[in-house]
């Protein structure tokens, strides 16, 4: 097949280069962000490189206009990325857009059950046509399905986390999908890219790609405002840069939006991982078109990138509760400290201990983390000091109300714009 750097037609008998041996997501630390001008010359190292690599895809993208799978565009890509030596994921929708073209729906299913019917029709032909593309190029492919409670969840995101590692340290290409066939519309990731952002955390990406159906962000939706311009570097994801973003796609077979796209964006980079958005729309290979013409949006990685445990904690989605603090509590945790109960001033919920909450300060949410006291404990003991609580709860307490282990502080923008 053509290589990544090359956007000559389909080719056959190419050599085809394997991963790394003994491939392990802890062996890869992020780099720093050298100052450069051409995004590309962010991107290339990666893209053709040994790093682990994450690419999600749409459903706009392998989904054509007559509801059919874009076979040729996926060979192509499959060929294109086979030639890189590096470990590589898949984050593939269209599972249900593909089954409500086998269930004779015309328009996006109506309810949560035809939604999961779709995808369950749909999982199993969207396995095969990447089976199929892969197959061509003499690589192994699996599925992996996955839900909010199986990446919430700390034993079974570390079970994924090694199922994951075995398959890219032997060679096999994981093609990751949420388990649309039980996850529910209250508990689920609601769009892939904030489940891409979540596999590269798993893999410890050295870049997650996010194909689109637009080539950027920009300054203003391109498609109501053609002369917009396109940002080509994000250095950190800022009030301004969130106000960019429009809401969800309403029309076609996609979930996501720009709103999506940098809530995926927000916690890859805060993992160090970078992050590029860029056009599939090519009719060959979109990356080797993006190698040529450089058209993206480069997501710098953070500099000081969490800990992985605290990379897994901001990943969290459900929170069962919340815990209001007041100014001081606030300003301890931005020094590290970790959460006392004399900072509390109300518990919002009904939690138990190990269940995540989040913080909220006088000027909005603050930070999220698993609570080291059930709601009913922790309400009784608010704005207490601890010598206070044997006398309160009947023993003498378990320490912190949420350890400074247990809880990560969110960056400005994310108390203005849910994740």
């Amino acid at each position: 097949m053509a290589p990544l750097h090359s956007r000559r037609k389909l080719r056959t008998n190419a050599a085809i280069e394997r991963p790394l041996p003994g491939y392990h997501a802890s062996a890869y630390a992020p780099s720093s962000n050298p100052p450069m001008t051409d995004i590309r010359n962010h991107a290339r190292p990666v893209l053709l490189g040994s790093a682990p690599l994450v690419v999600k895809i749409g459903s706009s993208l392998l989904i054509g206009a007559d509801g059919q799978p874009r076979i040729n565009w996926m060979r192509a890509l499959a060929g294109a990325l086979a030639t890189r030596p590096g470990p590589l994921v898949i984050v593939s929708s269209g599972a249900v857009a593909l089954g409500r073209s086998a269930l004779g729906l015309e328009r996006r299913p109506a309810t949560l059950a035809e939604a999961q019917a779709a995808a369950a029709v749909g999982q199993i032909r969207l396995a095969g046509l990447w089976a199929d593309a892969w197959a061509a190029h003499d690589r192994s492919s699996a599925q992996m399905l996955l839900t909010v409670g199986d990446l919430d969840d700390r034993a079974r995101y570390l079970n994924a986390r090694n199922t994951l590692e075995t398959l890219l340290a032997h060679g096999v290409v994981p093609v990751v999908n949420e388990n649309d066939t039980v996850a529910t519309g209250e508990i689920r990731f609601g769009d892939n890219d904030r489940l891409s952002a979540r596999v590269a955390q798993l893999a410890g990406a050295g870049l997650l790609v996010l194909l689109s159906d637009v080539d950027g962000l920009y300054a203003a939706n391109p498609k109501q405002h053609p002369e917009a311009e396109r940002i080509a570097e994000v250095d950190r994801i800022d009030a301004h840069i969130a106000a960019l973003a429009d809401g969800p796609e309403q029309a076609g077979v996609g979930t996501g939006g720009m709103i999506s796209k940098l809530a995926a964006a927000r916690i890859a980079t805060a993992a160090g991982c970078p992050v590029l958005l860029t056009s599939g729309h090519d009719e060959y290979e979109p990356l080797a078109r993006f190698l040529d013409e450089g058209h993206g949006t480069w997501f710098h990685a953070a500099e000081r990138p969490l800990a992985r445990r605290k990379q897994w904690l901001r990943g969290l989605q459900q929170q069962a509760g919340e815990l209001l603090l007041d100014a001081g509590a606030v300003a301890a945790l931005q020094r590290e400290a970790s959460l006392l109960a004399r900072g509390v001033t109300a518990v919002q919920g009904r939690f138990k201990r190990g269940d995540l909450v989040g913080l909220r300060g006088p000027d909005g949410p603050v930070g999220q983390g698993l609570a080291g006291y059930a709601s009913d404990e922790l309400a009784r003991i608010a704005g207490r000091h601890s010598e206070e609580f044997e006398a309160i709860l009947g023993y003498a307490g378990r320490g912190a109300v949420v350890h400074r282990d247990d809880l990560v502080i969110f960056d400005r923008v994310d108390s203005r714009s849910s994740d």
